[in-house]
């Protein structure tokens, strides 16, 4: 367990190192480039591991995965709001994030069908799950390299010459874009950011209820995700197969309460109810799972409950499509967005320091601890919104007080709309 501790905390480090190198990367070279050969690089050295043969080729292989992992989520989302409207996003990225739980549903199966290839060229089974997984990733990041598009307008490659959009339908997609979010047009796909741009996303007060939740609002369901195999082996009893083949179950259903979710959120435009269902649902299931008794003769019931809290609605597609909205413009969204997901790594992070071999296999203090973040997020969501809210009001009291003439002459400045950004009068946070 220890091990396996370590490993996640160094990949995690390596992660988070090499968050905005890589956002600054996107910005300069374009999306086109940057996101297959990242997808490349970490499959790589995935399929690598199959070699690995003591502690130090472990945490090695774990360093390089992070550091070639690092800002892909965040660059994927700035390349969807270049094709969706602020209220379709977070139902785009929920679908987006589906395929993540799809694709540990695919693990499950393969790794069970490619563990009974052990013996084959006298390797063990492991050996071979590391070898075809990382080379089917890397034939899908080299076929990504020569279809992704650079943009709506810009979407000719190798393995598909022809334009997506007609010439009209390109129109229509950049006017529609371009009315629900104007900023759009103020910065270009592949202007470079700068340490100033860095900053301005950092000391942005309106984002900083945000951040915080980015760091302790998945905390409570990271160790019950991360130990469910290992916990329903030692403490349910059951196989290793059986095991594997149960934590499909808590994907198939996140899959599912995800898009719900994300769904519901996008026609109602609505955003902090619904994270606050989403994180509300862990809170009973941990309570119970900490006064389950202490025995081995409960096996379904502790299954349900992790289910359950692995299950639960993520709200991490609204919470990522919230920050965009507010972000305004397209360069400190590409810049929020990688400083919330190296926040949301952090809390990945402590997350996987909770539960503790000396507290195995209850884990009734770390279960303790886990209940005190979820109720930590649900305030700090509770706070974010009526923080926003008074910002809001506090705009709309200045614009009250400007004439029409006012008015019309400040929405007319372009320049001074670019360097405000969010601070606007005219523009309001949504929540």
């Amino acid at each position: 367990m220890y091990d396996y501790n370590n490993g996640t905390t160094i990949q995690l480090v390596c992660f988070l190192a090499a968050e905005f190198p890589v956002q600054l990367l996107t910005k300069r070279f374009g999306f086109r480039r940057v996101l297959p050969i990242m997808m490349m690089a970490w499959s790589t050295v995935s399929w690598t591991q199959a070699w690995i043969d003591n502690r130090a080729t472990f945490y090695v292989t774990r360093a390089f995965i992070g550091a070639f992992e690092g800002g892909f989520i965040p660059g994927t989302i700035l390349f969807a709001t270049y094709f969706y409207t602020a209220r379709e996003l977070g139902t785009r990225l929920a679908i987006f994030w589906s395929t993540l739980n799809i694709a540990r549903v695919i693990s499950a199966l393969l790794a069970a069908a490619i563990l009974q290839m052990r013996g084959v060229g006298g390797k063990p089974g492991w050996f071979w799950l590391f070898l075809l997984e990382g080379l089917l990733t890397t034939l899908i990041g080299a076929a990504c390299f020569f279809y992704l598009p650079q943009s709506p307008v810009d979407t000719k490659s190798v393995l598909h010459p022809k334009p997506w959009y007609t010439e009209r339908e390109q129109k229509i997609m950049i006017n529609r874009l371009l009315r629900d979010d104007p900023a759009k047009g103020l910065t270009g796909i592949k202007e470079p950011a700068h340490l100033s741009d860095i900053w301005a996303a950092w000391s942005d007060k309106s984002m900083w209820g945000l951040y915080l939740m980015g760091l302790i609002a998945y905390i409570p369901a990271t160790p019950v995700q991360a130990y469910l195999s290992y916990n329903l082996k030692v403490v349910g009893g059951f196989t290793t197969f059986q095991s594997n083949m149960l934590t499909v179950v808590s994907a198939v259903a996140q899959v599912i309460t995800m898009l719900v979710l994300a769904k519901s959120s996008q026609k109602f435009d609505e955003r902090t109810w619904h994270s606050f269902f989403g994180e509300f649902w862990i809170l009973p299931c941990l309570v119970a799972l900490q006064t389950l008794p202490d025995s081995q003769s409960m096996p379904w019931e502790r299954f349900a409950l992790a289910t359950l809290i692995a299950g639960y609605p993520y709200f991490h597609p609204i919470l990522s499509s919230w920050l965009s909205q507010n972000s305004f413009n397209v360069k400190k969204r590409a810049l929020t967005a990688a400083t919330y997901n190296v926040i949301v790594q952090v809390g990945s992070l402590i997350g996987s320091q909770i539960y503790r071999a000396d507290d195995a296999p209850f884990y009734h203090r770390g279960n303790k601890v886990l209940i005190a973040f979820c109720v930590a997020a649900l305030v700090v969501l509770i706070g974010q919104n009526q923080w926003l809210r008074l910002l809001n009001r506090r705009k709309q009291r200045v614009w009250d007080t400007m004439t029409e003439e006012e008015k019309a002459r400040y929405q007319a400045d372009t320049h001074a709309r670019e360097q405000d950004g969010n601070k606007r009068l005219d523009f309001k946070f949504v929540y």
